[in-house]
């Protein structure tokens, strides 16, 4: 079988169209350098809008610059960010946050299917002392969806915030896939920002091409973030180009239509997986459990993914993006549905 069908990552997937248009439109403006121009201008506008609050958006060129700018406007070089075991800023970014922060530690708190719970955050940091030998517990990062696939509720994003504020924390939300969880869970996104001072939207996993936007609600922190921002080397001379691009993604719901699009893909193979998912299915990653030789089996038939787990245990991740071809979908919904 000649099919080369790409399960590895959403980061792969190409740009969507309104992007590329939205690129070939800005390339010709002149239009002022820097945050001065005229789409970057309308972030803050954008953004406010979409969540019903007050805030500033500030386009970075990667979702690890977003996720370690933002721990670093709301943590101290002595503090530490509470998340989850299996939390990108701890597992994919290669010390992003602690070098951006200046030193601030990860503390790492186990929870089901990815998810952290207030009585979880309590079990893990029990031991923790919040006094001059130890950090201080200064934040708690969240990821929305999860590493794992599954999407919090409002209400248990609610709970956590309420649950970090009554500690004195911050609350970064880690949204590389936040409109997965929005189209997923049909609600406003606003509802999801209650109690959260800044997020990380993604855009690249999502038909975006190289920008993501830094959302920051806690505007006592503004001129902080733009100063980290350009001293880390994230504030592009021609930012209308990072900025148009988010633009395209959020006017006309486009982040919603691509999200629908690649979840749709991950619940026809979670259908297929059946009683074999390792998690369960709410964004766009499936998780499943497969069997002795079928890695090997599936890529010979033409599909590229991760294996995940341990070395052996022959788990793997299957991710859909926004244009994962149907018929590539369908294709393995059979061959796993055949085992």
């Amino acid at each position: 079988m000649t099919l080369a069908a790409n399960f590895m990552s959403d980061n792969a997937a190409a740009p969507c169209p309104e992007v590329l248009a939205a690129l070939a439109a800005a390339a010709p403006a002149q239009n002022a350098g820097y945050d001065g121009d005229d789409w970057s201008c309308r972030l803050d506008a954008l953004f406010t809008s979409l969540f019903g609050r007050e805030c500033m958006a500030l386009p970075v060129s990667t979702g690890t610059a977003a996720n370690a700018l933002a721990l670093a406007c709301l943590v101290p070089p002595w503090g530490a960010v509470a998340c989850h075991t299996e939390a990108h800023i701890h597992v994919d970014e290669c010390g992003a946050p602690e070098f951006y922060t200046g030193g601030a530690k990860l503390m790492l708190c186990p929870g089901d299917h990815g998810k952290l719970t207030p009585a979880g955050l309590d079990f893990a940091l029990a031991s923790h002392r919040n006094d001059v030998h130890q950090v201080q517990l200064s934040a708690l990062s969240i990821t929305q969806a999860t590493e794992c696939g599954t999407v919090y509720t409002p209400a248990e994003l609610a709970a956590l915030t309420a649950h970090a504020a009554a500690k004195g924390w911050r609350v970064h939300l880690d949204g590389a896939r936040f409109a997965n969880a929005v189209a997923q869970l049909g609600c406003n996104p606003s509802e999801m920002a209650v109690g959260v001072d800044a997020i990380s939207f993604g855009c690249i996993k999502n038909g975006g091409l190289s920008a993501e936007a830094l959302v920051l609600f806690d505007l006592s922190l503004a001129d902080q973030l733009r100063w980290r921002r350009k001293r880390a080397g994230q504030m592009p001379s021609k930012g209308r180009f990072n900025a148009a691009q988010i633009i395209a993604m959020v006017e006309n719901d486009v982040w919603l239509r691509n999200a629908r699009a690649a979840n749709a893909g991950a619940q026809a193979l979670a259908a297929a997986a059946k009683d074999r998912l390792l998690h369960p299915v709410q964004a766009n990653e499936v998780f499943v459990q497969l069997h002795p030789g079928e890695p090997d089996r599936l890529r010979a038939q033409g599909f590229n993914f991760y294996e995940w787990g341990d070395a052996g245990s022959n788990e793997a991740r299957l991710v859909v993006s926004w244009d994962t071809p149907a018929t590539h979908v369908e294709a393995l919904a059979r061959a796993l549905a055949s085992g």
